[in-house]
């Protein structure tokens, strides 16, 4: 982007890698992660580290079911029971491998530089998710399936707080209409949602709109036009703008911490939060009063008032 000023992400990746020290040596074969894990100081990583790279590179190269006792022992050069004295069984190896995955792409996301639009930031960290996730189905449906979340939800969240900074940026610049919180939740969802229903698809079944079109949806529903390109002529929506500068202020409260008393501060945020969540709301009945009959919500059912 011409005249874009990068700076990074700002946000740390708390994420650890159970004893196994890593180095930037990550092959990238399109967006599919194949980590070789060993220490700069030693070429022959441990048995533990060559297991998992082994097991990594055998499920993104021929998925869950090439992640075999035999087929893993051969490439790390283990006996069958090394396997199952680290990682119990097999799936506790899948597990550590999906996370370890997932990992790797939330450092990478972490640390991207950004521009001067947070909002092409935002849009660009979608598509950068989504293509993690197609390259890597099968860790990308560990991670997500039902059974497994709960062990996976601290590395899942350390996606989820990356995603969180780049809304916040787009909330400091005064584009977001909705709360930080609200917008994050409604973005992880739609995007692990895209995901799993292209990776469940055939590629060539798989509708190149999709995701792009979702993307478009929930970012027209979250944020506003920059200020020199919003429209002046029309009806504006009702306690939008009001709604706006309340998620405004509420992402850049902190800032103002030596300034307020605990108490002030707390009440300010109750105060911003209801501004954006009640203008929010009304623009959504305002959007629901101008469909035809048969075709309106309102966002009080949805939400509800606070």
């Amino acid at each position: 982007m011409s005249g874009a000023t990068r700076q990074p992400c700002g946000i740390q990746s708390a994420v650890t890698i159970d004893n196994i020290q890593t180095t930037s040596l990550i092959v990238n074969r399109g967006n599919m992660v194949l980590f070789p894990l060993m220490s700069s100081r030693d070429r022959r990583p441990d048995a533990r580290a060559r297991i998992v790279r082994a097991a990594a590179k055998l499920l993104a190269t021929g998925g869950r079911h090439a992640v075999t006792t035999r087929a893993v022992s051969a490439a790390a050069g283990v006996q069958p029971p090394t396997i199952y004295r680290h990682f119990g069984d097999m799936q506790g190896l899948l597990g550590v491998v999906a996370r370890e995955t997932l990992a790797v792409h939330v450092r990478e996301q972490a640390t991207r530089a950004l521009t001067n639009d947070p909002v092409e930031d935002l849009r660009r960290g979608w598509d950068l998710h989504i293509a993690y996730g197609l390259a890597n189905p099968d860790a990308f449906a560990l991670l997500y399936s039902a059974p497994s979340v709960a062990a996976y939800t601290s590395v899942i969240q350390e996606g989820v707080a990356v995603l969180r900074g780049l809304v916040a940026r787009v909330a400091e610049a005064g584009r977001l209409r909705v709360d930080v919180v609200h917008a994050t939740v409604l973005i992880h969802a739609a995007g692990t949602g895209v995901t799993l229903t292209l990776a469940a698809t055939a590629p060539e079944e798989r509708d190149p709109r999709l995701s792009e079109t979702m993307r478009e949806a929930i970012l027209a529903a979250i944020t506003v036009a920059p200020r020199g390109k919003r429209p002046t002529s029309g009806p504006a929506r009702p306690g939008e703008r009001v709604a706006v500068h309340a998620v405004a202020l509420r992402a850049v409260l902190d800032e103002a911490s030596e300034l307020l008393s605990p108490g002030e501060e707390q009440l300010c945020r109750e105060w911003l939060d209801r501004l954006a969540g009640v203008s929010a709301v009304r623009a959504a009945d305002s959007d629901a009063d101008s469909k035809p009959p048969g075709k309106r919500s309102t966002g009080v059912e949805s939400r509800g008032r606070r």
